[in-house]
């Protein structure tokens, strides 16, 4: 029996393998750490246009205390993001979207998984040991003086980003350029927005390797404004670049791998943690039954730098 079922196994993953399938592009991943959460913090897109509407749901856990001669920065939260995106295409020139969301910090409940989860795989866990389990910090401060101070368990919407999206090649390689405006609708003293206009712009590319694989590669940059909190803070021109791997698999299911790495737009604070290139690695799935799909991720902080410890994302999307 055993035989058998090394023999039919991997012939049925062969045939379904070969199946026609529409491949949806990257994970939908936001890097939720709060110092860049609302200067227009970027996620992987394709290249291709689209008519779309989408719902994402992610949770994620940000432990981080540290200090310099200038800066403290004391967070032990965890972050519910609720984001709809609706995309439109005007024939003849563009892609346009429209992204709004909305957020929630508080104490939360995953701090005793999360220390077994650390625990079992080595991951290090920036010392949340050494606090209570499900707490909530949420202070940031220069020169003695507050710039953010959260609250726990409030709800209120961030900032609303615009975008614009135009294809510059749509065969294979597709690629396009990418430009966005974030607006200050969120609540910058308490950690629900920046208070200022932050803009951006990227060029995206997806390439396929067989009719099985396909790839994406973003690239961009994130002019911000000023952080317009209790305190007035410059902020830094920031960098990003990723990459991702679509793997159809099966007929309605994908297997997606993703890397993103992002420079901190806040100033230098001489904290290592804040200061450091943001390393994002998320895995996922997605279901495709037709122009519906869902999708599940996991996303981990490979350089415990700039980014939540854990992020937990669900989006559902559908085609128009």
């Amino acid at each position: 029996m055993k035989a058998r079922l090394l023999i039919i196994v991997p012939a049925v993953l062969i045939v379904f393998a070969g199946t026609a399938f529409s491949f949806g592009g990257p994970l939908r991943v936001k890097n939720q750490f709060p110092l860049s959460l609302h200067i227009d913090s970027p996620y992987l897109e394709s290249a291709k246009a689209e008519n779309s509407i989408s719902v994402g749901l992610s949770h994620s856990s940000v432990y981080m205390t540290n200090g310099s001669s200038d800066w403290s920065v004391d967070l032990d939260m965890e972050v519910t993001e609720l984001d709809v995106a609706f995309k439109k295409i005007i024939p003849g020139l563009f892609e346009v979207g429209l992204e709004v969301p909305v957020l929630s910090a508080e104490s939360g409940f995953m701090d005793d998984f999360l220390d077994s989860y650390h625990q079992t795989f080595g991951f290090p866990d920036y010392g949340r040991s050494g606090r209570p389990s499900d707490s909530f910090l949420y202070q940031v401060r220069k020169d003695g003086s507050t710039v953010v101070s959260g609250r726990n368990g409030r709800i209120g919407i961030g900032d609303i980003r615009l975008t614009a999206k135009r294809e510059l090649l749509t065969g294979d390689p597709a690629v396009s350029v990418r430009a966005e405006i974030e607006l200050p609708t969120g609540d910058a003293d308490d950690g629900h927005g920046s208070g200022g206009i932050d803009t951006g712009f990227a060029l995206l590319a997806d390439k396929k390797i067989s009719e099985t694989f396909m790839t994406y590669w973003n690239a961009g940059i994130i002019l911000p404004g000023r952080l317009r909190a209790q305190e007035d803070i410059g902020l830094r021109t920031s960098y990003y670049g990723g990459a991702c791997l679509e793997a159809a698999l099966w007929r309605h299911v994908a297997l997606l791998g993703q890397v993103t790495f992002q420079t901190s737009p806040f100033p230098k604070t001489d904290i290592g943690t804040v200061d450091r290139i943001a390393a994002l690695l998320s895995f996922g799935a997605r279901y495709s039954p037709g122009k519906d799909s869902i999708e599940f991720s996991l996303t981990e902080d490979p350089n415990t730098a700039g980014a939540p410890d854990v992020i937990f994302t669900i989006t559902y999307k559908k085609m128009l």
